[in-house]
């Protein structure tokens, strides 16, 4: 059972950030993984995967969404889950790290009451796309590298493989918005490749820092 929050709060910032400490208490479960989404973003995921059967999450860090992802999929749905783990800048705040082992429990623990299927893929996403065999993805959640050159490989990468119907969602790409927030190289690539959709291609809906597109069809 998670320690409650006011005493989590407590804790000094450079053992509460430390990725080895977090690692254990993570995993065994004395404290939440860190959520990195807003509790509207969080809902828009939930209520964008009811019902998907293929989903991809490119960015896992320690599976708070993963953890939605799989509430939301259930029985019968496969989640592929992406991240090369370790010190990434261009995907993490500095000194910001996630451990596999860690993460793979608590997403885990939620698949096993979900009923998820788990495929986990502990490499970096354009090296996974370039080996993906064609199946199609009814949603990919692409939060990883936000670099523009990051993100943008993962538009390039990941965007074919979406099924007509389907969806791609940009975390962290609504940077300058009255309405929303994000970072510099994800809004770039949302600006460049979905201000206007490429054809076959629609915003789908807006909210916080993400930009969801769907494919026609």
């Amino acid at each position: 059972m998670p320690l409650p929050k006011a005493l989590r709060r407590l804790t000094p910032d450079r053992l509460r950030d430390d990725p080895r400490l977090r690692a254990v208490a993570v995993g065994a479960g004395v404290i939440p993984p860190r959520t990195m989404h807003s509790d509207a973003e969080a809902t828009a995921l939930e209520r964008l995967a009811g019902g998907r059967r293929m989903v991809v999450e490119i960015g896992v860090y320690e599976g708070s969404s993963a953890v939605r992802l799989c509430r939301a999929l259930g029985a019968g749905a496969t989640l592929h889950l992406i991240d090369p783990f370790g010190h990434h800048p261009s995907a993490l705040r500095p000194g910001q790290a996630a451990t596999e082992r860690a993460t793979r429990r608590v997403v885990e623990r939620a698949a096993a009451r979900s009923g998820t299927r788990l495929v986990w893929h502990v490499a970096f996403s354009a090296d996974v796309a370039r080996g993906w065999d064609g199946t199609p993805c009814d949603l990919v959640f692409v939060d990883g590298d936000h670099s523009e050159q990051g993100c943008r490989s993962d538009w390039d990468g990941w965007h074919p493989f979406v099924a007509p119907g389907g969806l791609l969602a940009l975390h962290d790409a609504r940077m300058g918005s009255a309405d929303g927030r994000g970072l510099p190289g994800p809004t770039a690539v949302a600006d460049a490749v979905l201000r206007p959709p490429p054809p076959g291609w629609v915003i789908h809906e807006e909210v916080d820092s993400l930009v969801v597109a769907r494919r026609g069809g």
